[in-house]
């Protein structure tokens, strides 16, 4: 696949999602004309970008969609939830279009043929008449386009970037869009072609100038450009229209175009028209206008001109696309540069050389700032992520019955790009269930004295280095017994277990359970939540469900912002080193000789007058060695509160670069990842959520 190509099928992919957005808000707000201008804009860049690097068929049918939203534009066609419907299909079938093309395959036709008789049944009588009247008049000569009344003349100079030619845009295509819009004449401006020797194949040289009569307005031409506006010069005027100002010469002089157009400055005209008398002298003679007046128009221009190329040049530059690739490339060599700036640190510490000191603590200080940037550049907004969610929350309401809108907030929340990624089907999970268990029907919720829509309020927000992402809906929320006695059933608990209700609601994370009664399309299979709890916990975070009964139910996800580069706690046991994530890491205590052999014994500590768990890492990795006379502990949160690891030595923090371990070792409990030391050994990273849960099983095993 070319590089234009996919240029293309990326854009098309951002405009799907911002037209299913824009679809999903228009429901809401069907007299939006920001958002019904909104859509068509994005289904006619696809159209036309479409037709412009081969995607004919996704040309074709959109073109479709765009005849609709052209006459919703203009009042003639009004948002029915029908509408949006069909439009939703329409979009999921460009996106099968692309997706097909991808493989060198071709999508279902049969569907887009349905979608194309559902749509051209909105059309009203009168334009199916026009569609017919118009397709005569093409059939005649030009100038026959001009006797439609109400035609508006516009001047338009359209100047591309001499690289236009690299991003794949083929100019002619677009003069050949403006073309369909009514009788166009095209000036083809050749004077900034060079010398043949001089000539750049990739380079273009040409500007064009069009007289375009149409009837469809300025935005339809401005459509037109709309893929390359930030790339070339554009200017579009009106020079006439029915019920304006007639000159009884038949139009301007020549002079007045050439002044108009930009081609010429007044002051060239008059240096050209000396030899005569000037026409300032005419002018004043005259006393049509005064000199200052002209002035003033030159340095209106001019400030005009400045402006707007500041600001094009200002908005070129304001962004730029770059391949995930190679942003996973740049992080990778970070996370080595960081190993090879600890490798120094350590060297320069075992020397006594001020000078290698200083060097090192620079280098530090610039790697940590370069770690930060990159980090920050994979950091993304999860708006976009949230955004789809719509989307389900509204297909799943109607296939169950039931009424529900999505609230987002802290769209802005921004993440590490990996996290992003994984993150999807978890939340998809999450709201499906949500709906089909939590959210009653709108019957229902009337006779509760709720309103008949139930919401699913979708949240973010930053905690330290952890964003917390919430979902919450004002439904059912979860009966406590009814998990209890399912899980009995299930044979997860016995009958008299002794267990407070944040245990019972962490029971419906267990593989295969279920509270529905049959098994359908959407639930009953008991697949959904410990999926999950696994996928949430394999990013290194937690998942937390509160309720209360008749009022609805809130799902905590708490997540770290990276998973390339973290602050971690560097820990010696015996002559191994392994890290904890600082993140979680509380407090560092010591344990003196008494106090570690209870400890031991009893698998507790006494914690600032609280009992908490004691794991030994020692014993849980069996690591062979004496035992240090005082045992350190770090303190650090868990799932249910707080736990002690005993470990011989704490060396403090260390910037730690995740690798991912191998695949003989990826079922290994408690282990993370590992990371490479200044000195080139291997230290483990500690996963604490899985340590905490294996001592768990064990305690229950045992009993």
């Amino acid at each position: 696949m070319d590089k234009q190509t996919e240029t293309y099928r990326e854009e098309a992919y951002e405009l799907l999602a911002e037209l299913e957005a824009s679809l999903l808000e228009l429901e809401e707000t069907p007299d939006d004309t920001g958002m019904i201008g909104r859509i068509f804009r994005a289904l006619h860049t696809i159209k036309g970008s479409g037709a412009m690097f081969g995607f004919d068929d996704i040309a074709e049918f959109t073109h479709e969609l765009e005849t609709i939203f052209d006459l919703v534009r203009g009042g003639k066609i009004s948002v029915t939830k029908e509408l949006i419907d069909l439009t939703l299909s329409a979009r999921d079938q460009i996106k099968a279009m692309l997706d097909a093309n991808e493989g060198g395959e071709t999508a279902d036709t049969s569907i887009s043929e349905e979608i194309i008789i559902a749509i051209r049944a909105f059309l009203p009588d009168t334009e199916k008449d026009l569609e017919e009247q118009e397709s005569e008049i093409r059939k005649l000569k030009p100038e026959a386009r001009y006797l439609k009344p109400g035609n508006i003349t516009y001047r338009i100079r359209f100047h591309p970037d001499p690289d236009i030619f690299i991003n794949g845009t083929n100019p002619i295509f677009l003069l050949n869009e403006l073309q369909e819009l009514g009788e166009a004449r095209i000036v083809a401006q050749t004077n900034a072609v060079p010398r043949l020797e001089d000539i750049e194949p990739e380079k273009c040289y040409i500007y064009w100038d069009i007289i375009l009569t149409t009837s469809e307005g300025i935005d339809a031409i401005e459509n037109v450009f709309v893929f390359v506006e930030d790339d070339c010069e554009i200017h579009i005027e009106i020079i006439d229209e029915a019920g304006g100002p007639e000159n009884e010469t038949g139009y301007k002089r020549l002079g007045e175009i050439l002044i108009e157009r930009g081609d010429i400055s007044t002051r060239e005209l008059l240096a050209v028209l000396e030899e005569q008398r000037r026409l300032g002298e005419l002018l004043v003679a005259a006393e049509v206008v005064e000199q200052g007046a002209v002035d003033s128009a030159l340095a209106e221009q001019e400030h005009i001109r400045t402006v707007r190329k500041t600001r094009k040049e200002s908005t070129s530059s304001s962004s730029i696309r770059v391949p995930s690739e190679r942003l996973d490339s740049l992080v990778d060599l970070v996370g080595e540069l960081v190993t090879v700036q600890a490798r120094l640190s350590q060297k320069a510490s075992f020397q006594s050389d001020p000078e290698l000191l200083s060097i090192a603590e620079e280098v530090q200080r610039l790697t940590a700032n370069l770690r930060d940037n990159t980090m920050r550049i994979r950091m993304l907004p999860i708006g976009a992520t949230f955004a789809r969610f719509k989307r389900l929350v509204r297909d799943l309401s109607n296939e169950l019955g039931k009424e529900a809108i999505m609230i987002i907030e802290g769209a802005d929340t921004e993440l590490d790009k990996t996290v992003i990624e994984q993150l999807n089907d978890p939340l998809v999970h999450i709201i499906r269930n949500t709906i089909d268990h939590g959210i009653e029907s709108p019957d229902f919720r009337e006779s509760e004295g709720k309103p008949r829509q139930g919401t699913i309020r979708l949240s973010a927000e930053h905690s330290g280095p952890n964003v917390l992402i919430r979902v919450f809906d004002d439904g059912a929320g979860i009966d406590p017994e009814v998990i209890r006695a399912k899980a009995v059933e299930k044979g997860l608990i016995v009958q008299d277990a002794d267990l407070d209700e944040k245990e019972i609601l962490s029971l419906i994370f267990a593989p295969g359970f279920s509270t529905a009664k049959k098994i359908s399309g959407i639930s009953g299979r008991g697949v959904g939540l410990d999926v999950v709890k696994r996928t949430v916990e394999a990013l290194r975070g937690t998942v937390k469900i509160t309720s209360k009964k008749g009022k609805g139910t809130t799902t905590t996800l708490k997540l770290p912002l990276t998973l390339a580069i973290i602050d971690g706690l560097l820990v010696k046991i015996g002559e191994t080193c392994f890290i904890l994530p600082l993140s979680v890491v509380e407090e560092c205590v010591e344990l003196i000789h008494d106090d570690l052999t209870r400890a031991r014994r009893r698998n507790m500590m006494n914690f600032r007058g609280k009992i908490i768990p004691y794991l030994d890492l020692r014993e849980a990795f069996m690591v062979e060695g004496d035992l240090p006379p005082v045992k350190q502990v770090v303190v650090a949160e868990a799932k249910s509160g707080r736990i002690g690891f005993g470990v011989d030595h704490v060396i403090g923090q260390y910037q730690t670069v995740i690798k991912t371990i191998g695949k003989f070792y990826k079922d290994a409990e408690g282990i993370s990842g590992a990371t490479i030391l200044g000195d080139g050994t291997v230290a483990l990273i500690l996963d604490t959520a899985q340590l905490v849960q294996s001592v768990e099983n064990e305690a229950m095993f045992s009993v």
